[in-house]
């Protein structure tokens, strides 16, 4: 394991304390864009953090290949990022996948497209990130044509390394070269909001709190 490994590694357990909305304003402050509109937990009360292994889908035509092979070279911690181009017709992941991917540690799917077997997915309480659900198949539609390449979703850019944060909220990417700075934003933004909170709860205003900790700033590209 090399340092650079190691050390996004405890910078992923580092935002597992922070939700996507205090991340996503620190994106914000540096110019950084990381939500992933439309993504949304199929698991509720799901929350991941790790780095994102890509998987690129493209349509079957005279040329048809696998749609889930890549799974067995997925190592524990990591999430699994799939661009099916936001396809909703046919699915990409399932019932079998998730379990596969519970035994083997993985730790969640975000998925550009929908997936299905959301039952037993959800007793298997296995982490799915997607834009919806439906049970056609995407076998002999679509087709695995790239592994670890750079990928879209929701028109977001997601490179393989880089930290995925979701939760109940949606889903974050934080670019692996500028994690170490976004943590770093992202404690500054979640005391001032903290504090914020621990005033109110003593009875102050809350116009008077968010002033008194430039609240309606804390998200400002500077």
């Amino acid at each position: 394991m090399s340092e650079h490994t190691a050390s996004l590694q405890e910078l992923a357990a580092a935002f597992q304390a922070f939700d996507t909305a205090a991340v996503s304003d620190a994106l914000d402050r540096l110019g950084l864009r990381g939500g992933l509109l439309g993504i949304h937990a199929v698991v509720p009360g799901a929350k991941i953090c790790g780095q994102a292994v890509t998987e690129h889908y493209v349509p079957c035509g005279l040329k048809k290949d696998n749609v889930g092979d890549f799974i067995d070279d997925v190592q524990p911690g990591q999430v699994v990022v799939i661009d099916n181009a936001g396809r909703l017709d046919c699915t990409v992941w399932g019932d079998i996948m998730s379990l596969y991917a519970t035994q083997h540690k993985i730790a969640g799917t975000v998925i550009d497209g929908v997936c299905r077997d959301v039952h037993a997915v959800r007793e298997l309480n296995y982490p799915i990130f997607t834009k919806s659900t439906y049970m056609v198949t995407g076998k002999d539609r679509v087709y695995v044509d790239h592994v670890n390449v750079p990928v879209s979703v929701s028109g977001v850019q997601i490179l393989p390394g880089d930290l995925i944060l979701a939760d109940d909220s949606g889903a974050v990417v934080i670019p692996q070269s500028r994690a170490e700075e976004v943590l770093t934003v992202t404690r500054e933004i979640e005391e001032k909001e903290d504090e914020i909170r621990k005033r109110v709860l003593a009875g102050s205003k809350l116009k008077d709190a968010r002033r008194e900790l430039g609240y309606h700033s804390l998200q400002t590209r500077r």
